[in-house]
C-alpha cells in the first residue's frame, strides 16, 4: 500500500464555494454602492467602481456582466457609466406587496407592552380619523376598552397625530375641514394649536396624546416609515394617566421610537429628517 503522495495534496471540495460566496459579496458590493444614499444619478464609472471598492477593472467587469444580464445593473450607452437597472424596482415592489406588516410588528409591539407594562397598538390612517389594526393588552389590571378594527379621529390621538405630523397640507387640511371638536376640556380644538404640535412632534420624534381624546387617557405614539419615507403605520402606548404619569412621558418615548424604528428597518423604510 502506497502513501499519499503530499505533492499532490487533495483538493478541498469547499474551494469553489468560498469562491462563489466571495465572488457573490463583491458583486452586491457594487449594487449597495450605486443604491448609496448620496445616490449616483449619473451612475458610476468603472474607474471609480474599481477604485471605491478597492477591486481590479477585470474583476468589476466579470461581477458586473451577470448583474447586466438580468437588469440588476445598466450601462449608459453613450458615457458607459453603471447605474441600477430596472430589475431592482420590480423586486422592491414585490418585497412590499409582500410584507405583512402585522406579522412583522407583532414580536416587537409584544416586547414593547412587556417594557413598558402598558398596552401597544398599531394602527393604520385613514383619513381623518385612525384605525386599530393590532393590539398587544397590558399586563396590569386596569386595561384600555379600544379593539382591533376600530377607529377614532386622528386630530387628537397619538398614533393620528404621528400620521399627520407627516402628512401633506392637502391631508391636513382633509382633517382640518372634517372639524377639530374638543373630546375632553385638554382637545387642542384650533388649526394654529395643532399645526403648532404636530411641529414639536417632527423634532421630538414622537406624539403624546395628553389626555385629548378620553377622559383619563394618555398615550404616546411614534411614526413608521416606508422606503419613500411616508408614514406607513405608527405604534404607540396608552393607559390610564394615573399610571402613564407626565413624568414618565420622555421614557415611554424612548421606548416607542425604538420600537418604531426597528420596525421601519423591518419593512426596508426610511426615516425622514426633522426639518422635512
Amino acid at each position: 500500500m502506497t502513501s499519499p503522495d503530499s505533492s499532490n495534496p487533495i483538493p478541498d471540495a469547499s474551494e469553489p464555494r468560498r469562491n462563489a460566496s466571495s465572488s457573490l459579496r463583491r458583486a452586491l458590493s457594487i449594487l449597495m454602492y450605486l443604491a448609496e444614499d448620496e445616490g449616483h444619478p449619473q451612475g458610476a464609472s468603472l474607474t471609480e467602481l474599481a477604485t471605491a471598492l478597492g477591486l481590479s477593472k477585470s474583476t468589476v467587469l466579470r461581477l458586473v456582466g451577470p448583474l447586466r444580464e438580468v437588469r440588476l445593473v445598466d450601462q449608459d450607452p453613450e458615457n458607459g457609466h453603471y447605474r441600477l437597472g430596472p430589475q431592482n424596482a420590480l423586486l422592491g415592489q414585490l418585497y412590499q406587496e409582500r410584507l405583512d406588516v402585522r406579522r412583522t410588528a407583532a414580536p416587537l409591539l409584544h416586547q414593547l407592552a412587556q417594557d413598558v407594562r402598558e398596552a401597544v397598538h398599531l394602527v393604520s390612517f385613514d383619513p381623518p380619523e385612525i384605525v386599530y389594526i393590532d393590539k398587544v393588552e397590558s399586563p396590569q389590571a386596569v386595561r384600555m376598552h379600544s379593539r382591533v378594527g376600530g377607529r377614532q379621529p386622528a386630530y387628537c390621538t397619538a398614533t393620528g397625530k404621528a400620521f399627520l405630523a407627516h402628512a401633506t397640507d392637502d391631508v391636513l387640511d382633509e382633517v382640518l375641514a372634517a372639524g377639530l371638536p374638543a373630546r375632553t376640556p385638554a382637545t387642542l380644538t384650533s388649526p394654529d394649536q395643532l399645526r403648532a404640535d404636530l411641529a414639536r412632534i417632527r423634532q421630538r420624534g414622537y406624539a403624546i396624546d395628553d389626555v385629548e381624546n378620553e377622559l383619563d387617557i394618555r398615550c404616546v405614539a411614534a411614526p413608521v416609515f416606508n422606503h419613500s419615507g411616508a408614514v406607513v403605520t405608527a405604534v404607540s402606548i396608552s393607559g390610564p394617566a394615573s399610571r402613564v404619569t407626565h413624568d414618565r412621558l420622555a421614557g415611554i418615548g424612548t421606548h416607542v421610537t425604538a420600537t418604531a424604528q426597528a420596525l421601519t428597518e423591518r419593512l426596508g423604510g426610511i426615516v425622514p429628517s426633522a426639518d422635512r
